[in-house]
């Protein structure tokens, strides 16, 4: 049985793609953007403004290093783990399962654990199969969204400059223990996701945290790569 999203509420459209993030930042990894030392400060002292300079240009090799190696990445099929944290509820809803990712825009979500679901991003087309129940949703039917659908295309190729153009990138660390905070520039996507914090190991990916605009938030762990 196949449905339309069309039709379907705005927040439910929010929901899907959140889900669509959580597989592309983990598969790939590493949003990238602006080093935090790369803001503009207005500093009295030469010799510490000189030294914020230093260490913003060292950011920003550092995040450079991690792109080229995300971008190098074509294929990934890992294991995962979620805890979703939700107001209304007095503990997390835990789930598991793999997920999928063939260059250039084709990501999977398979979740295994409570209950079965596949989630499918690819070419500007979102479906979703839950038991005998098929939904499908074009993008092209919500502008808005695209640009946040372009960050995960790309995250995935490694492409800095687009995902500057969508979020207020922080970055952190160094190429060997880094950590990312993406933050949404537009505000009607701030209204989907307050921030997505993701941190790992040169071209590996331990932990995203989804922060939604209303309180819920979501910790993902990658696991080990699954046998072919």
């Amino acid at each position: 049985m196949s449905r339309s999203l069309a039709g379907s509420p705005a927040r439910r459209v929010g929901a899907v793609l959140i889900r669509m993030v959580r597989v592309a930042v983990r598969l790939v990894g590493a949003p990238t953007g602006a080093p935090t030392g790369a803001l503009t400060l207005v500093l009295a002292s030469a010799p510490i403004a000189a030294a914020s300079a230093t260490a913003a240009d060292a950011a920003g090799s550092d995040l450079d290093r991690v792109m080229g190696a995300l971008a190098q990445r074509k294929t990934g099929h890992v294991s995962f783990t979620e805890k979703k944290f939700i107001a209304m509820l007095d503990r997390p809803v835990e789930s598991s399962g793999e997920l999928l990712y063939d260059a250039p825009d084709r990501l999977e979500k398979r979740t295994i654990k409570p209950k079965p679901e596949d989630l499918v991003l690819e070419g500007g087309v979102v479906s979703a199969q839950r038991g005998k129940h098929h939904y499908v949703l074009d993008l092209k039917q919500y502008p808005q969204v695209v640009p946040f659908i372009e960050s995960i295309r790309a995250t995935l190729a490694g492409d800095r400059a687009s995902l500057e153009r969508v979020f207020k990138v922080d970055f952190t660390g160094s190429f060997e223990r880094w950590t990312l905070g993406l933050v949404p520039l537009d505000s009607k996507l701030a209204k989907t996701v307050a921030q997505i914090h993701i941190e790992g190991e040169k071209d590996l990916i331990h932990t995203v945290e989804i922060r939604e605009a209303d309180g819920d938030r979501s910790l993902l762990t990658i696991g080990a790569d699954v046998a072919p």
